[in-house]
């Protein structure tokens, strides 16, 4: 400043003008950021689409029955395309946000405030991508197949033999795992799909139409792709919030408001804590409670863990300044 000149701001503190119009650019450039990443996510909504059905797709299968969801509504399949593409690119956009409120938020913390972030923020996208992979790999295929099998066999579908008159010539299909090639059948030629579980007829104009086949039974599981996609998205969110637990744990400890002998003395009553959380958080089938109350409490056990290895001096760097 110039000699002479008045500093119209001495304590050097940013007025609260200042803060509301950082905090709008913040917020301006974090939306700039999400808007093309959600036009590109839509290119590839698509394929994560059908990545997220094939759980779904694949215990349907299992069980007998068709494996292929429903659209009850003209705009179900477009609304859950959209929503796939909207979350994805809240996922891809999302270290750009934080970033955001990081520049917001970083100018007021202390050097030592600013470590615990540099911990915190990759241990939670760790834990957060191992809940979307245990919830992908583990928990969907258990429990959707648990729900469609008992769903099928809830009530069951009886069939009555007739005596087959004379003369009678039953039709043989190919079962083939797969379409046949385009060259090695004609228009009205039919085969059985075991793949796809349809009955396939090549028409006249070239196109291939097929008939679901499903085994007899008294309920035929024929799920919304609409309730599906909201049922993953849920789950997921369920799931990333729960495996943060290790965490809160850790923040618990770090402000000396919880100690890991506080919490080794009543592991039994936590172990009970986890069983009702994986049955209020889950569908509600045995497996998918057990899965979930199993890995709550593996991940409470982790958070002991980082309560004693992890402590605040280590990350604040007091002993660092000490010597």
């Amino acid at each position: 400043m110039a000699p002479g000149r008045h500093n119209p701001n001495p304590s050097g503190v940013m007025p609260l003008t200042a803060h509301l119009e950082d905090l709008r650019r913040r917020i301006i450039l974090a939306l700039a950021g999400l808007v093309p990443i959600f036009i590109v996510s839509l290119v590839f909504a698509d394929d994560v689409l059908s990545l997220l059905l094939v759980p779904v797709r694949r215990q349907l299968a299992n069980v007998g029955q068709a494996p292929m969801l429903q659209a009850t509504g003209p705009l179900e399949s477009f609304i859950a395309w959209l929503q796939v593409g909207l979350v994805c690119a809240v996922l891809v956009a999302f270290p750009w946000v934080i970033y955001q409120l990081w520049k917001f938020v970083s100018p007021g913390l202390y050097a030592r405030e600013r470590r615990f972030v540099y911990v915190l923020i990759p241990m939670s996208g760790v834990l957060t991508s191992a809940a979307a992979a245990f919830l992908y790999f583990v928990l969907l295929p258990v429990s959707l197949y648990f729900l469609i099998a008992f769903g099928a066999g809830l009530v069951e579908g009886t069939t009555p033999v007739a005596a087959v008159p004379e003369g009678t010539v039953f039709q043989s299909f190919p079962q083939l795992a797969g379409d046949p090639p385009e060259e090695a059948v004609a228009p009205g030629d039919a085969w059985v799909n075991t793949h796809l579980q349809q009955l396939r007829v090549r028409m006249d104009d070239g196109r291939t139409l097929g008939a679901p086949l499903m085994t007899t039974a008294g309920i035929a599981q024929q799920y919304r792709i609409g309730e599906y996609i909201n049922l993953v998205f849920w789950l997921g969110v369920v799931f990333a919030a729960a495996f943060q637990l290790p965490l809160v744990m850790l923040l618990l400890g770090w402000t000396g408001l919880v100690k890991p002998k506080d919490l080794t003395r009543f592991r039994r009553q936590i172990f009970f804590g986890c069983a009702i959380a994986g049955a209020v958080l889950t569908p509600q089938d045995p497996y998918s409670m057990v899965l979930l109350g199993g890995a709550l409490y593996v991940l409470f056990e982790f958070g002991i863990v980082l309560m004693r290895f992890v402590p605040v001096s280590l990350v604040a760097g007091v002993e660092e300044e000490a010597k």
